[in-house]
């Protein structure tokens, strides 16, 4: 269908639904690599104006990717809650932007929003946050409450959890345990305990699980762990009867892209039973942890739609939570700006897409966390990386990335540090996960008031980790 506006005199046309959704989009680097960003401000607010006249309904006539050849297509469309769709299918997107902000500021609001969720699809959510400022992303989504449950509870008001990621160049026992001591002193790995290992190998992979299970079983600690391997690595671990908490998996928005990753929704699903045949958790059974990123698709060059025509990057994320929502995961962590400045150039469209990644994730029923970072060569620097933490903060993110430092030796790119996430959760009020936190309470590393102690190491039992190995 060919879509027109006209602007201040000037006509604009748009080929489609892909093409209005990209041209809609602001601006970042990764749509002016796919070829398929407006040429112009004017151009974006005439697609923009486009978009937003458009009903709900036209996501459910029009695909962006087709259904014939994507099982990604297929599974948004044949799990859609028509149902649930119905309260909200008389909207355009624009109506849509302005019910999500009415419910956001009610009582009920929460709730209002939940009932929806299952009748709303990544693209409809895409749509809406297109044409939504930062404040709006960060009003709806702090109003959306999404929980998720392994050993700790992630997502509940109130609270921001940590990824604790001790990563190290060689899987050394004693660098990572001392990282580990690092962020639990800290009060972080609330979220998961999660380390990228230097190779994929099942038996160091095997390794590490029994290393992180040991640490987390000797201190009684309410934690999960997972070494971030490829779901196969982790299936045959578990079948072997190594100690596996959480299985994580890398994933994308459109079939070819999956691929490229080595999955399919069908293994995934297979990984899913496998973790949760175990029966591991003690407070939920959440086991999935699953990483996105916009500009994945693209990179693979997995990122072309109906007609041949690139879809943008951020419609293309989105479209990944259809995959995870399919999962029930403890876990959805976009690593908003780890591919580099080729995808999201600078702190301005980094901290945009963290906002607009962490927005449709939680519309969509996800417990969303955020790798809030960036790479040495991107025009950005921990200024921006403050900055959108304390956004995301507010906005009630479910957790984020913690690495020692700041800087992750191992993967060269720069995050949070422990510090960072004691600093806003001091500042904004927020707690650890309450198991966590009733942990920490218990050893003595923070007060009745939840604020850290004047801890003394010379006396903690958890000095034994600086001897790991």
């Amino acid at each position: 269908m060919i879509y027109r506006q006209q602007v201040s005199g000037t006509s604009y046309t748009f080929d489609g639904l892909v093409e209005v959704m990209a041209k809609a989009t602001p601006l970042r680097s990764g749509d002016q690599l796919a070829g398929c960003a407006a040429e112009s401000d004017a151009e974006r607010a005439a697609a923009a104006w486009t978009l937003a006249d458009l009903p709900l309904q036209t996501f459910l006539d029009e695909e962006v990717v087709a259904y014939d050849t994507d099982e990604v297509t297929r599974l948004i469309i044949d799990t859609h809650d028509r149902e649930a769709f119905s309260a909200i299918s008389h909207l355009t997107v624009g109506g849509f932007r302005d019910w999500l902000l009415d419910n956001a500021s009610r009582d009920d609001g929460p709730q209002r929003i939940a009932s929806v969720t299952a009748g709303v699809t990544p693209e409809m959510a895409a749509a809406a946050s297109k044409i939504m400022r930062n404040q709006d992303l960060i009003a709806v989504a702090a109003a959306t409450e999404v929980t998720a449950a392994f050993r700790t509870t992630v997502g509940a008001p109130g609270t921001l959890a940590t990824r604790l990621q001790p990563n190290h160049p060689t899987d050394d026992p004693r660098g990572i345990a001392a990282a580990v001591l690092d962020g639990l002193l800290l009060g972080c790995g609330d979220a998961v305990i999660g380390i990228n290992p230097a190779t994929d190998s099942p038996h160091a992979t095997a390794d590490l699980l029994y290393l992180l299970d040991s640490i987390r079983a000797r201190y009684d600690i309410p934690a999960q762990s997972c070494v971030l391997s490829h779901i196969t690595t982790t299936i045959g671990l578990i079948e072997e009867g190594v100690p596996v908490d959480l299985v994580f998996q890398s994933i994308a928005g459109t079939e070819g892209a999956n691929s490229a990753f080595g999955v399919d929704i069908k293994l995934l699903r297979e990984g899913n039973e496998a973790a949760r045949s175990l029966h591991r958790g003690t407070v939920g059974d959440n086991v999935m942890y699953l990483e996105t990123g916009q500009g994945s698709a693209l990179s693979s060059h997995t990122h072309l739609g109906v007609g041949g025509k690139p879809v943008d990057q951020q419609t293309l994320e989105v479209r990944a939570y259809a995959v995870a929502r399919d999962l029930q995961p403890l876990l959805v962590n976009t690593v908003v700006g780890f591919i580099g400045p080729e995808y999201l150039y600078d702190g301005r469209q980094i901290i945009r897409a963290g906002l607009e990644d962490h927005f449709c994730g939680k519309l969509l029923g996800l417990p969303m966390g955020v790798d809030v970072c960036y790479t040495n060569h991107a025009e950005a620097d921990q200024n921006d990386m403050d900055t959108l933490l304390t956004l995301l903060a507010v906005a009630g993110v479910a957790f984020v990335s913690t690495v020692p430092g700041a800087d992750d030796v191992m993967l060269g790119y720069q995050s949070l540090s422990f510090h960072d996430v004691v600093a806003v959760r001091r500042t904004l009020g927020l707690k650890p996960a309450p198991e966590f936190e009733a942990w920490l309470k218990k050893v003595g590393m923070t007060d009745d008031a939840g604020k850290l102690t004047n801890f003394d190491l010379q006396r903690s039992a958890l000095r034994a980790l600086t001897a790991a190995g």
